[in-house]
């Protein structure tokens, strides 16, 4: 199903823009996983400029025959449609000498769009060759736009923004679409503010996704129907996203299956799937650069950090593997139900962990009134106390660099309030931070999902407490 509903891709449709109003050819790069909205983004680009073009694994002369009869009909040139082609180097030639062509793209610029190129490089290996041909043949001041989107992020960067590409150096532009921001998300989905935490926490910003859940049935009623049962559109989208991108899906699901049990350290994930500790950083870098797993090192720690931890980062995949994969047999035997419950009593953790990240990204956004630079989670030794009491860890520690401040703050998401009592505590264990860098500003905040018991009136001017209302009442205030 296609995205039916646009929503705040206004920095991505100025970039397109920006490459158009540049003068003579443009070669334009949009990639992103599954789901994203690339379809959405270049149909409303496209509108009214040109022509969209969705490629199939047919092969080329299928497909030829198939972009003639769009090109045909758009330039309402019939005599387009004649003749059969059966490599497109030859359809291109012959469309570059048709006058109708040339009158279009003079009078304003042409974009010819091709959604899911990388079906006819699965066809076709020798097709960004054949791409770079086509794309020579234009002249440098005809105003042709070419645009090649795909869904495969691995394929799209080695097969055409890689440096050993042919059609290296020909684009004049590249966009990685990602999934949406919370903030951004209210529109698609209008929703009151704890239920749109807790659809982001599962399915997070990736709007086909979202528009999955009927917004006329509860929470709980769309992940059972629109997750947990056969058939349903989510129940198996995670394999097949990770069929689509990975040539070895079995490896890589063992890797995820031992993120998602908590095995969080390079040597936890090698001894829980048996795969040498070489292997499994091999297997590590692609996810991360598919952005389905990241690392995880405590604030102020040098990159090179080695006791790092990797984390799913995608809300959909981590909540699949953690609730639907070890389900499986009992879902297929008609047992969802008894899986929902099991699921709602571990969701709160589940939550609480999601609420964490998600408040790490309205941080940066400026949830708090201000913008940071960057915001993670730390955590350390306090030496003062007894080995297997000494680690502490602060949930968010941000940084403004151009302010030179220091944010530390904690997150709960819980049914009961959160007493006062922790800023004291958040206090002490931020001085181990401090001490790198004790010319900062420094302020605290806490965020609690049901708000706070205690003597709230004694908090000092630099501790900031927000509870879900004043968390949706700010979420508004940045949208504006």
């Amino acid at each position: 199903m296609s995205q039916r509903i646009f929503v705040d891709r206004k920095e991505e449709l100025a970039i397109l823009r920006k490459d158009y109003a540049e003068k003579g050819k443009s070669l334009f790069v949009i990639y992103g996983r599954r789901r994203v909205g690339k379809t959405e983004l270049i149909r409303r680009f496209t509108d009214g400029k040109g022509l969209y073009f969705l490629a199939t694994n047919e092969g080329d002369r299928e497909n030829i025959r198939s972009f003639q009869g769009i090109m045909a009909a758009f330039l309402r040139d019939p005599g387009i449609r004649g003749g059969l082609y059966s490599d497109w180097f030859s359809f291109f030639s012959m469309l570059s000498a048709n006058k109708t062509f040339q009158e279009r793209y003079r009078k304003s610029k042409l974009v010819v769009a091709f959604d899911e190129f990388p079906y006819l490089i699965e066809a076709n290996k020798s097709i960004p060759s054949v791409f770079q041909k086509i794309y020579d043949t234009f002249p440098d001041e005809a105003g042709v736009m070419l645009i090649l989107s795909g869904s495969s992020i691995s394929m799209m960067e080695n097969e055409i923004l890689s440096y050993r590409s042919p059609l290296y150096g020909r684009r004049t532009g590249q966009l990685q679409l990602n999934p949406l921001k919370f903030r951004q998300i209210k529109d698609l989905i209008p929703l009151g503010f704890e239920d749109l935490c807790r659809t982001y926490f599962v399915l997070g910003g990736v709007p086909d996704y979202l528009l999955k859940f009927d917004q006329n049935l509860s929470f709980w009623d769309n992940v059972f129907e629109k997750i947990l049962s056969k058939g349903a559109p989510l129940y198996e989208e995670a394999e097949f996203l990770l069929r689509t991108e990975l040539r070895e899906p079995r490896n890589y699901m063992l890797i995820l299956k031992s993120i998602a049990k908590g095995n969080n350290k390079l040597g936890e994930i090698s001894d829980y799937t048996g795969l040498d500790k070489s292997m499994v950083s091999k297997y590590m870098d692609v996810m991360m650069s598919l952005e389905l797993i990241s690392p995880e090192i405590p604030f102020g720690a040098p990159e090179k950090f080695k006791r790092r931890l990797y984390r799913i980062t995608d809300p959909y995949l981590k909540f699949w593997l953690r609730y639907v994969l070890p389900n499986r047999s009992e879902i297929e035997i008609s047992r969802s139900h008894d899986v929902l419950e099991r699921i709602k009593e571990d969701f709160g953790t589940f939550s609480g962990e999601q609420f964490e990240q998600l408040m790490r990204e309205l941080v940066v956004d400026g949830i708090i009134g201000r913008p940071f630079s960057k915001a993670s989670r730390w955590w350390g030794r306090n030496r003062a106390k007894s080995p297997g009491k000494d680690m502490e860890e602060i949930d968010i520690v941000a940084y403004s660099a151009e302010r030179d401040e220091l944010l530390f703050a904690e997150c709960k998401w819980s049914g009961r309030r959160t007493s006062v009592d922790i800023i004291h505590r958040l206090k002490e264990k931020s001085k181990a931070v401090i001490k790198q860098r004790p010319n900062s500003r420094i302020s605290y905040a806490v965020f609690s999902k049901s708000g706070f018991s205690g003597n709230i009136g004694v908090t000092d001017t630099d501790t900031l407490l927000m509870d879900i209302e004043d968390l949706r009442k700010s979420l508004e205030k940045m949208k504006k």
